[in-house]
This record gives C-alpha cells, structure tokens and sequence, in this order.
C-alpha cells in the first residue's frame, strides 16, 4: 500500500475522539543512503498499513517520516498512542526538547545557536501532532513485539522495493 493511496479513518460516532494506535519505523541502508519508513495504524479491529520509501536520506528522517504520514491519515482529531523505537523521535516529545527548539528559534546545543537538525520535518510534525492528542511512546526496537517487528519489516521492504 502506497503513501499516496487514502488511509482515512472515518468510522467515529458523534462527539466522540477516536483512539487510534499507532507503530512506526523507519530504516535506512547505510545512514545516509536509500531508506524506507512504515506505520500501522489501529482502530478498533481495523488496521492499516502505511509504507514509503526515499533514495537519499538518513535513518532519523525516516523515524520522522513515519509519524508524519501516519498522523496525516488521520482525518478527524484523535486520541493517539504513537509507539516508536526511537529515542530522537519520542524524546522529541516526552522531554520536550521540540519545545525549546522553538523557544530558541529552532537553535540547538549548549549555547543555542546549532540548527536544529530535520527542521522541515519537525515543523511539519509538530503542526499535525498538534491537531491530535497523541501520548508518545517508547518501546524496544527488535525485542519481538509483534507491531513493532512488522512496521521493522515493512520499512526494510520499502527499501528494497524503493516505494
């Protein structure tokens, strides 16, 4: 299933946020070098799948990307549990480095004045996660999680199939 196909979910009763799950990942062959990101979406017993891929990028692009696209399905607020395995990304949000990246400008570091790496990505990001309530997650990258292994499996494909 394509990125460009359409993955809303619509199926909510009035007055009502839905509770979506959602897994991401991205992956990259060699950092950087072609990538490919994935994200399964749950509600209820529906389940959707989300994958792409790019020619030139790096792993935490991907990561970004991911939570991008799967937010983006989303066509009406929601309430999101969003699990990733990685730290840049949900730190992003639990710690809330992306906070003080805005506070300072888009500026990183100990004296505030390195650009924020993936700015694009993460502007982007934060405008669509601002339309949900989204709990950002952490679980263990390969540790046998079944969404976690799939959306692994789905983005390493993505490569390897440069979709």
């Amino acid at each position: 299933m394509s990125s460009k196909d359409s993955h809303e979910f619509d199926n909510r009763e009035p007055g009502m946020m839905e509770k979506v799950t959602i897994y991401t990942d991205g992956a990259c062959s060699g950092n950087p070098g072609p990538g490919g990101w994935a994200a399964i979406l749950v509600y209820g017993a529906t389940e959707k799948e989300l994958v792409g891929s790019a020619a030139n990028t790096t792993n935490n692009r991907m990561e970004l990307t991911a939570a991008i696209e799967a937010l983006r399905a989303l066509k009406h607020p929601c309430e999101v549990t969003l699990y990733s395995d990685s730290s840049y990304l949900v730190n992003a949000f639990r710690q809330r480095w992306l906070e003080g990246w805005k506070r300072n400008g888009w500026k990183r570091g100990p004296r505030k004045n390195e650009p924020v790496l993936n700015i694009d990505l993460w502007k982007e990001l934060d405008e669509l996660q601002s339309r949900h309530h989204v709990d950002w997650a952490k679980i263990e990258g390969h540790a046998g999680h079944e969404y976690n292994e799939r959306v692994d499996r789905l983005a390493v494909t993505a490569i390897k199939q440069g979709r």
